[in-house]
């Protein structure tokens, strides 16, 4: 073989040899998703978590957690603001451990798995929150508490998502 004939075989063979160091287009898609699903959740339970400790929220998810058969009980005991802080507090520890990813995985599991319940439970009040659903010629469809709930179905996917990756790390 001549000489670059060689050049050319050492060449082919080292890119054979570095094509498994490079990313392909969908890993890096994948990746960057579960990045944007994580810390899209994360800002999104930090920001419902502080908003729990003003009175108008408090007011707000008043409906949704006294029609809840898993939550009413909450009223008995708390006031309806304890009950908005404790939900907010809960939010927010649960965010910052999903945020903890890059230093835990176990600890970002145990937040995912938090942010899971989370919401189911807020995805259980598209059923127990009188107003959720409406129906208009024999179909259902969103009414104004729906409306504000149903994002928590992808969100809910997120968190599983998340708790997915963050277990396989482990």
């Amino acid at each position: 073989m001549d000489k670059v004939g060689q050049i050319v075989e050492t060449s082919t063979q080292r890119m054979l040899l570095k094509a498994p160091d490079r990313i392909a287009p969908s890993d890096y898609l994948e990746k960057l998703g579960i990045h944007i699903s994580r810390y899209g959740l994360v800002v999104t339970l930090l920001l419902i978590g502080i908003l729990k400790f003003t009175s108008s929220e408090a007011q707000g998810i008043q409906p949704l957690v006294a029609s809840s058969p898993l939550m009413f009980w909450l009223y008995h005991i708390f006031s309806l603001q304890t009950v908005s802080n404790l939900i907010g507090t809960i939010e927010i520890v649960v965010a910052s451990l999903i945020a903890l990813r890059p230093f835990s995985a176990r600890l970002s599991f145990a937040g995912s798995l938090g942010a899971v319940i989370t919401f189911l439970l807020t995805v259980s009040f598209l059923f127990s929150t009188p107003g959720a659903f409406q129906f208009s010629h024999g179909f259902p469809l969103l009414g104004d508490a729906g409306q504000f709930l149903i994002k928590d179905l992808v969100l809910l996917g997120a968190a599983v998502w998340t708790a997915a990756e963050a277990r396989g790390a482990y």
